[in-house]
């Protein structure tokens, strides 16, 4: 069947030398044998420890990218510290390659911001105006966020984010959702992780859970992220009194 994504799926074998044992030991990960990407946006959504942003990197360094972040033509690394369960992925591809592309992981987003800033001084031809013309490190870290994905993200691409509402205020998340509605009428496609019941609210995508129970697609109703957001401004005062009272 034609997909006009350029990621499909993935298959995860499990006996393919993987020395990362613990990565299938996540419940999450545990019995998850093929996973299905339908829609131009996917989230991947749960616990800290669930698996989601060691998922999310096997799947950039499998098309490519580097492992802390950046393009695909991006080749450093600060420090050797990502899992090896992309040896146990196969990625199922679509008929389309993407044009452009980018992996951005708040954790290590200094890294990449260095790396830029070291290639513009070094290269041929000045690299920083692909960014906005100004150094990723003299600017806020929601500032130099939104200048990466409003300058850098040309469209008819993959990109992969991890948590990037890290950076952001809720203004900013609503400008990053604007940014990527309008990359995905472009033939774009997103696969992100994230908390941000703001981000979550994104028409016509995709939200797989990772717990327990494996990796399930859930409503965006149905999430913890946003009922328990809900509950908390319906009425702060009535659930800090209860939260303080527990403790």
């Amino acid at each position: 069947m034609f997909s006009d994504l350029y990621i499909s799926g993935l298959k995860l074998q499990k006996n393919t030398g993987c020395q990362d044992s613990y990565v299938f030991e996540l419940p999450s990960l545990k019995n998850v044998e093929q996973l299905s990407f339908n829609k131009k946006v996917t989230f991947f959504i749960g616990e800290n420890g669930s698996g989601k942003s060691t998922l999310l990197e096997a799947i950039a360094i499998n098309m490519g990218f580097n492992a802390e972040g950046g393009t695909m033509n991006f080749n450093f690394a600060s420090q050797e510290t990502h899992s090896a369960l992309y040896k146990s992925m196969t990625l199922v591809k679509g008929v389309k390659r993407p044009k452009d592309g980018f992996f951005l992981r708040a954790e290590s987003f200094y890294n990449v911001a260095t790396e830029i800033d070291r290639l513009d001084k070094t290269g041929f031809n000045p690299f920083i105006h692909v960014y906005g013309g100004k150094s990723l490190h003299n600017q806020s870290h929601g500032e130099s966020f939104m200048a990466l994905v409003q300058n850098r993200f040309k469209g008819k691409g993959l990109y992969i984010l991890d948590e990037p509402e890290a950076a952001l205020s809720p203004t900013r998340q609503l400008s990053l959702l604007v940014h990527i509605n309008e990359l995905a009428k472009d033939n774009s496609q997103f696969i992100i992780a994230t908390h941000s019941p703001i981000l979550l609210a994104y028409p016509d995508s995709d939200i797989l859970m990772l717990d327990d129970g494996g990796i399930t697609k859930t409503l965006y109703k149905e999430t913890e992220h946003y009922n328990i957001t809900r509950q908390f401004l319906n009425n702060p005062e009535k659930m800090l009194e209860y939260l303080f009272n527990e403790i």
